[in-house]
């Protein structure tokens, strides 16, 4: 959960290990990481408290406004078995962002793949790089255009940072 965490929104140990710090003191548990629901804007890590209330637990259990959030927040579900799905933003922090783009622990060993498939984003990119065009990539996995596209700007994206 950490790793994933730390890959795909790029949090720095030293706020985890804060809010973790944090966590322990406001609801103590035997198995932090696995027992809560963690949120995440790329900076912080929150839990959540009440339908409306977010507690910031990088920033010592500040309280955060939800609807400030919100855009973040819906890029991250959870599954019946408990696993999380990471649907990281390509292009813009947007809510209109289509969720092309999945990471979870259990596909793929958390490697970003596109959704709904085991197909790697990195062997998309991989494959347009070497001249293949996205039409014909879209025809051989039978994803959209729009789907290999977004592979492709994700991990130029990686690369560029």
């Amino acid at each position: 959960m950490l790793s994933a965490m730390r890959a795909v929104y790029a949090l720095r140990i030293p706020r985890v290990r804060k809010a973790l710090l944090t966590l322990e003191q406001l609801l103590p548990s035997p198995h932090p990481l696995v027992d809560h629901e963690f949120l995440t804007d790329s900076v912080d890590l929150f839990i959540q408290k009440l339908p409306n209330e977010v507690i910031n637990l990088s920033r010592g259990g500040q309280l955060g406004l939800r609807t400030v959030l919100e855009t973040h927040l819906q890029r991250i579900e959870r599954d019946p078995s408990g696993l999380l799905s990471f649907f990281p933003f390509v292009e813009e922090r947007s809510p209109s962002e289509p969720k092309l783009i999945v990471m979870n622990p259990a596909v793929a060993f958390g490697k970003p793949v596109i959704a709904g498939t085991g197909i790697s984003t990195a062997v998309i990119a991989g494959r347009f790089h070497a001249r293949e065009s996205v039409n014909d990539l879209a025809g051989e996995y039978g994803r959209s255009e729009d789907e290999i596209e977004e592979a492709i700007r994700w991990e130029s994206k990686l690369l560029a940072a």
